[in-house]
């Protein structure tokens, strides 16, 4: 079987050279008229317009990418696509990019330091303009492979110290701690910290909720319930009981988030026993459904939106050679005290 002409031999693709051809142009101002339109006559756009639609051609955009050793495309990577702390990320960060003109290649680490190299491996290939990455601790060979790529990037949700890293977030430790010194000035004395997935995030927000026990005088390491399992409403429903079984005269729990504040509510609602009457219940990240829950959930609500916006923006600055203000931007964190504590 004869092959195209229209067609490139190795991958089948439509070629611009075929399309120079079908608007009797030549491959350059082909590539003129797709790339810098107002270089070229009104008639010869329109020429070259019309010879696109009737062979479906698409340009290749990893071959431009290659030969300018530049893309449009800003990478993207966190650690979950189905939850909605990252979905407003995605969503501020989207704002700010189509704004500029620029391709969003999003990656889902699935909280896996392999995944988050085989991804970054991979996207780096598309030689992207900058790098978006949730959290500040890495794997050695991340580390290595963004130090040698030269491509900016900027972290996002908590604060780094360095000075050299571009950070977007606020302080989960503080965070941690200033939830844990709610329910101490309210009187509770024995409050319980449960935690699931032990990404950096929750680890963090356990380190101010330990620092703010150490200064209370009321630290217990039988008070905090950690696992690995990724978070759910059901998982909180089970660690409440087994928060309860170890510790029966817990009178406070703070949820590493809101979905297993919720399942803790859900499961003392279960058993008859009244929050916060006794049982305090306390979330994070104030998600939609914690100000409808009965009880209401008492959280922390997290700017996760602005995180994006404004993650998205300073990269955007570093991309287009306006030096930031600042490296760090903190947007800071809001109590929400309701029914449940």
């Amino acid at each position: 079987m004869t092959k195209s002409p229209n067609k490139s031999r190795a991958s089948g693709r439509t070629t611009l050279t075929a399309v120079a051809a079908h608007a009797g142009v030549s491959a350059m101002t082909a590539s003129r008229a797709l790339n810098q339109p107002e270089l070229v006559s009104d008639e010869v756009r329109l020429r070259v317009e019309q010879a696109v639609a009737a062979l479906g051609y698409v340009p290749n955009r990893a071959a431009r990418a290659l030969a300018s050793r530049h893309s449009n495309v800003i990478v993207v990577l966190v650690p979950s696509l189905s939850n909605f702390v990252f979905n407003a990320v995605i969503d501020g960060i989207q704002q700010v990019v189509d704004a500029a003109n620029y391709q969003l290649l999003i990656g889902n680490t699935r909280y896996s330091d392999a995944e988050e190299e085989k991804l970054l491996k991979i996207y780096l290939e598309s030689n992207p303009m900058g790098i978006l990455l949730s959290g500040l601790t890495h794997s050695p060979r991340v580390e290595q492979l963004l130090a040698s790529s030269g491509v900016p990037v900027v972290s996002m949700m908590d604060l780094a110290s360095d000075p050299q890293q571009l950070s977007v977030g606020f302080s989960q430790h503080e965070a941690g701690r200033t939830m844990t010194r709610y329910l101490i000035d309210k009187g509770h004395k024995r409050i319980g910290f449960i935690g699931a997935q032990l990404d950096e995030r929750t680890l963090t927000r356990a380190a101010g909720y330990r620092s703010a026990m150490v200064e209370a005088g009321l630290a217990d390491e039988r008070l905090e319930l950690m696992v690995p399992d990724a978070s759910s409403i059901g998982l909180g429903a089970e660690l409440l009981g087994r928060m309860l079984a170890q510790v029966p005269d817990c009178d406070a729990i703070f949820c590493c988030n809101d979905d297993l504040a919720h399942g803790a509510i859900y499961q003392c609602q279960r058993r008859g026993i009244a929050v916060p009457e006794q049982l305090a219940i306390c979330g994070f990240n104030d998600l939609p459904a914690s100000a409808w829950m009965i009880p209401s959930v008492t959280t922390i609500s997290t700017p996760r939106y602005r995180v994006g916006f404004e993650a998205a923006t300073l990269l955007r600055n570093v991309i287009e050679g306006r030096q930031p203000q600042v490296g760090h931007i903190d947007l800071g964190f809001t109590l929400m005290p309701r029914e449940s504590a």
